[in-house]
C-alpha cells in the first residue's frame, strides 16, 4: 500500500509499515529525527490528494488534550488555538484517503468532533506505561489487545501506577524543552501494532 503517516517527525510509525514493504512517507513540519528519505517536511494538508490507501496521522495535542485545556480558562489566546487545531483534525478526518487512523490522547475531538473508536494504554502493548491514546477509525478495525503482552503495574495506595508515573499519578518527565517531542513519539508496540493490524488489509 502507498500510506502516508501525517504529523510524525520520529519515524517509527513509518519504519513499522516500511519492514512490510509498503510505500510509506512520514510527513511533518519538522525534518525526519532519523533523517529518512521518504519524509516530507511541509504542511500534511498539501499532499492529503496523493493517491493514498492509508493515512495515520498524529495531529498535535497542544490545544486539544484534556491535561491542557485548562489553560484556555487562563489565557484567551488558547481558545482560538483549539479551535483551529480541531479543525485540522476534521480536514484530516475528510480527507479523500480509504482508510484513515487519526491518533491524540483523551481531549476535546472527543465532544467537538465524535467520539473515538477505540482507547488503547501502552501497557496493554508490552510498555510499562500509562498513557491513555484515542483512535478514530475509517475503514479500519480496531487494534487487537494480546493480554500476554499486558505489564502489570505496581500499587500505590490502592492505584494502579506504570513506571513513566510518579506516585501521584503525574508523568515523571520534568518540564524541558524537549518534553513535548519525547511526549509525542508513538510507542514501538503500538506503532507495530498498527503495521501488522492495518497493513495486511
Amino acid at each position: 500500500m502507498r500510506i502516508l503517516i501525517a504529523c510524525e517527525f520520529s519515524g517509527m510509525v513509518r519504519r513499522e509499515f516500511a519492514k512490510l514493504g509498503h510505500d510509506v512517507w512520514s510527513c511533518d513540519l519538522l525534518p525526519a529525527a532519523d533523517y529518512h528519505a521518504k519524509h516530507i517536511v511541509g504542511n500534511v494538508l498539501d499532499v492529503l490528494g496523493g493517491n493514498w490507501d492509508l493515512m495515520v496521522a498524529h495531529p498535535p495535542c497542544t490545544y486539544l488534550c484534556s491535561s491542557g485545556l485548562h489553560w484556555n480558562k487562563k489565557d484567551n489566546s488558547r481558545a482560538a488555538k483549539t479551535l483551529h487545531a480541531l479543525a485540522f483534525v476534521q480536514q484530516l478526518m475528510n480527507a479523500p484517503i480509504e482508510r484513515i487512523a487519526i491518533e491524540n490522547p483523551i481531549g476535546c475531538i472527543s465532544t467537538q468532533i465524535r467520539k473515538p473508536d477505540q482507547i488503547i494504554q501502552p501497557y496493554q502493548f508490552g510498555h510499562n506505561a500509562s498513557k491513555a491514546t484515542c483512535l478514530w477509525l475509517k475503514n479500519l478495525p480496531k487494534l487487537p489487545i494480546d493480554a500476554g503482552l499486558y505489564v502489570q503495574p505496581r500499587i500505590v495506595n490502592g492505584k494502579k501506577r506504570w513506571d513513566n508515573q510518579t506516585d501521584s499519578g503525574q508523568n515523571r518527565l520534568t518540564p524541558s524543552n524537549d518534553r513535548w517531542a519525547l511526549r509525542s513519539v508513538t510507542y514501538k508496540g503500538i506503532a507495530q501494532s498498527m503495521a501488522k493490524t492495518w497493513g495486511n488489509l
